[in-house]
């Protein structure tokens, strides 16, 4: 009986020999087709090559006519070649001329030929050109002829990517893989970057393709493949932290792509056809793509971002990588391009060299986008395809502005975004000269602008910024970047070096708020827990967890001797946590006295208010606390079911609807009925528009990040505040309110002339 897989195998062995070869591109092409043509007993073989007008260009043959080479052209969806290139699927044809697609190139002479057989050239999915072979004869083209095909299309495809055609490019045109591309997402923070694509966790560049040894081969990718197995079975089993904040049915279908026989089966074919265990691993992965790509049900869609992380993560493993040393060799313009990643990741990132962040998936309270919004970052988000169009290096604008992205852009798109970004400098420039301006409103009313911050790098920015004080800052970003838990000395000398900084600004000091989707590496929570956001975390965990508290309790104190300490418990659901906390404080405070330790001069206890139980505690919460911080990020998420992290529900409710600003407004007016300070903390303070609403709600003191505090302080400047709070009395009191104000607070801002 013939092995069927002695052809690819001899073709593999041509092509690896050609490829080793000193040879220019044009001559290398129609070597390889004359080999395909030979190998596979074929009359003729064509590449067509897709470029960015979205025209297929004959490139090379062997068999029709060779001066229709780079003249012979196919519209993209015209004609079989056409419409492999549009579907990404392959064609095998007894008839062609039969098919209701066939297109006559009367340049090229093919008409005499009635076998056809096409694939796709793809790349990560995308499709690059498409390969033909064709007979005189109707024959049916066997499985083992179609893998050969594809598996020499996966090598002209890394030809056409490494840019090893484009000399043979005509004037003026360009190949397909430098096109621009525009996407449409989501506004996530304000800002525009210009810089150049980091793929936060890089394709897998694949250049041993072919194996010397095929049981070899197999053995390497049955040992990877069972590494990869344990680990899935592992993530599932303790929540690892590469896959913080994912749900478990996530996981779930990464086990079961991982033990699907259909996909490890056609790993095996490859390797056994001649390719290396990571180029099988590549040219499934490409194919398995290109097909979901097409298919029309969502869910199987969706589920191609879950295979495409498996199968990259089994490359790694076949490689021996770990994650790639992020700032090793980082361009100085680096926009960072992800599906989704961590707060942490981010924070991996030296803040200096990153103009931007674009994410396939996210929300615009997603952790990392905090974070982003910290450091002052421009972010689209839910911008969707953005990934595997990209490769590490290409020219990329992010307008977080309008959430916008455009890849590999025109000479005149990048002119007027480098006009948008001075203008964008001339307006911060316009913010600088209000840093040292009274935060006074139009008539005469005080508001205190604070600023978020949660790291050392962040200091530099309360002078730079004019903020009133810190009020907020996360003492959770230490834990999360750091490769162990902190040790008391190290806390002490952060919280130190913070109240340094500020001098006689406040500052507030939120307790460490661990769990949810704020994972640790080192510290095992709470395992398997069905909702994470709604379990164990932030206060609960600590108090469970009294030691780990009362560390940094006693850090606290002892960095504040002298000062003003002022701290904040996360995620307080009722008065008897704090009763709790307040206790173990004590216990730390009678502790530092006994060893004759220099203590605060003053010391204020406050309460986050960002769970719903305490809307029916806000008597017994004022009179409890000394000052109260609303989580307008986590109450919004409660009050309306929403999760803060969801993609299909990021624009669905509006946090300006009337009745969540009418439970603002009891809280303000709780604080005022027992003289108990309140502020908000969340990312409704950052937008002029929302800390507008604030303000008409009574707030007199509101923390955001330290970008947001020119713009916010530029409207305040202008802002009629009685005027403001009669208007939103009445939005609010009116019986028939709509849900959402957010019109009708700009139609006041347009009316009374108040930036936004």
């Amino acid at each position: 009986m013939r092995d069927q897989a002695a052809g690819p195998r001899v073709l593999l062995k041509r092509l690896r020999e050609l490829m080793a070869e000193a040879l220019e591109p044009q001559e290398r092409l129609d070597r390889i087709v004359r080999e395909i043509a030979q190998q596979m007993v074929a009359e003729v073989c064509s590449l067509y090559v897709l470029r960015s007008d979205s025209v297929l260009e004959l490139y090379a043959t062997e068999g029709l006519n060779p001066g229709s080479v780079h003249l012979a052209q196919l519209r993209l969806g015209q004609g079989l070649v056409g419409t492999i290139a549009a579907s990404a699927r392959a064609l095998n044809l007894t008839d062609a001329q039969q098919h209701p697609a066939f297109a006559y190139l009367p340049e090229t002479g093919e008409e005499i030929y009635n076998s056809f057989l096409g694939v796709p050239v793809l790349r990560a999915g995308r499709t690059l050109g498409v390969l033909t072979v064709q007979n005189r004869t109707m024959r049916h083209y066997r499985e083992d002829e179609i893998e050969a095909l594809e598996t020499t299309a996966m090598v002209i495809a890394e030809m056409i990517a490494t840019g090893d055609l484009a000399r043979l490019t005509r004037p003026g045109l360009e190949l397909d893989l430098s096109r621009p591309a525009s996407f449409n997402g989501l506004a996530f923070n304000d800002g525009v970057g210009l810089g150049h694509v980091v793929l936060h966790e890089p394709r897998v560049v694949v250049t041993n393709l072919f194996n010397e040894d095929s049981e070899e081969e197999l053995g390497r990718l049955t040992e990877s493949l069972d590494s990869l197995r344990l680990s899935i079975d592992d993530m599932l089993s303790r929540r690892d932290v590469a896959f913080e904040g994912e749900h478990r049915a996530v996981l779930e279908a990464y086990r079961m792509f991982a033990h699907d026989r259909g996909w490890v089966r056609r790993l095996e074919e490859a390797v056994r056809n001649g390719l290396t265990a990571e180029a099988a691993v590549e040219k499934v992965q490409s194919d398995m793509r290109a097909r979901m790509q097409h298919m029309t049900d969502p869910y199987l869609r969706e589920r191609m971002s879950d295979f495409d992380d498996l199968a990259n993560r089994l490359l790694r493993q076949l490689l021996g990588r770990g994650p790639d040393g992020l700032g090793e060799a980082l361009p100085r313009d680096a926009v960072v391009v992800a599906r989704q990643m961590g707060a942490a990741e981010l924070l991996d990132y030296p803040r200096d060299r990153v103009r931007g962040l674009v994410l396939e998936d996210g929300s615009i309270t997603s952790h990392v986008v905090i974070v982003a919004r910290a450091m002052g970052i421009p972010v689209a988000g839910q911008v969707k395809g953005v990934v595997s169009m990209a490769e590490n290096g290409d020219a990329i604008i992010v307008d977080g502005e309008e959430g916008q992205v455009h890849l590999r852009p025109q000479s005149d798109v990048e002119a007027a975004f480098a006009e948008k970004v001075r203008f964008r400098a001339r307006r911060q420039e316009l913010y600088r000269e209000l840093r040292d301006r009274p935060s006074n409103s139009k008539d005469g009313v005080h508001v205190d602008l604070l600023m978020n911050a949660g790291l050392a790098v962040d200091l530099p920015q309360l002078d730079e910024s004019g903020a009133a004080g810190i009020g907020l800052f996360r003492t959770e970003l230490q834990f999360m970047v750091a490769a162990t838990f902190p040790r008391a000395e190290a806390q002490e000398r952060l919280y130190r070096d913070v109240l340094d900084a500020a001098g006689p600004k406040p500052v507030t000091f939120r307790t460490i708020d661990i769990g949810g989707d704020k994972v640790l590496p080192y510290f095992k929570g709470a395992l398997n827990e069905e909702n994470p956001a709604l379990g164990w975390r932030a206060i609960r965990l600590t108090l469970d967890r009294p030691g780990f508290l009362r560390t940094q309790l006693r850090a606290l104190l002892k960095a504040a001797g002298g000062r003003e300490l002022r701290l904040m418990l996360p995620m307080v659901t009722e008065i008897d946590e704090i009763v709790q906390a307040r206790e173990l404080l004590d216990r730390e405070v009678r502790h530092l006295s006994r060893f004759a330790h220099h203590l605060p001069t003053k010391l204020k206890l406050g309460a986050m208010l960002e769970v719903p139980s305490l809307m029916w505690q806000l008597d017994e919460l004022m009179a409890a606390v000394d000052f109260v911080s609303v989580g307008s990020n986590d109450l919004f998420q409660f009050i309306t079911a929403t999760d803060r992290g969801s993609a299909l529900l990021s624009d669905r409710f509006d946090p300006l609807s009337a009745p969540f600003l009418r439970a603002l407004k009891q809280i303000v007016d709780a604080g005022i009925r027992h003289k108990t300070a309140v502020t908000l903390c969340g990312e409704l303070a950052g937008r002029p528009l929302s800390a507008m609403a604030l303000i008409g709600l009574g707030f007199r003191s509101i923390s955001m990040s330290p970008a947001a505090i020119g713009p916010v302080k530029a409207m305040l400047c202008e802002l009629p505040v009685a005027d403001l709070e009669a208007c939103m009395a009445d939005l609010l009191g009116h019986p028939n309110a709509r849900h959402s104000v957010r019109s009708d607070l700009q139609a006041f801002a347009a009316q009374h002339g108040v930036p936004l």
